[in-house]
């Protein structure tokens, strides 16, 4: 099932996952050398991890999801490479191929 909440969900986990791990090198660089970005790379990556948790509220409650798959995308958004993973897991769900509904609820229905 396509969903807008999930693919903007989607869309912004990439970056996410992306703009933390560059944060992580210029937090590196920055102690070694005298290259300092981390200001704009903390911005950065303050807005998109404050889009993704938007995004995912907004998909957590459109999509009805259980308390597992929002708790694992949260969790997923703090990890330095997590944002790939949610990516590839919204992905797959977008083309159909991970239950959107947990599978008691199917049965119920």
């Amino acid at each position: 099932m396509k969903s807008s909440a999930v693919h903007r969900l989607r869309l912004v986990s990439g970056p996410e996952g992306l703009s933390f791990i560059l944060l992580l090198v210029c937090s590196v660089l920055k102690r070694t050398t005298s290259f300092n970005a981390v200001p704009v790379m903390g911005m950065v990556h303050g807005v998109l991890f404050i889009l993704y948790l938007v995004f995912l509220a907004l998909a957590w409650q459109r999509q009805r999801w259980d308390a597992k798959r929002g708790i694992v995308l949260f969790v997923l958004s703090v990890l330095p490479t997590g944002g790939f993973f949610a990516e590839r897991m919204l992905a797959k769900e977008e083309r159909g191929e991970y239950p959107a509904a947990p599978a008691g609820a199917a049965s119920a229905a």
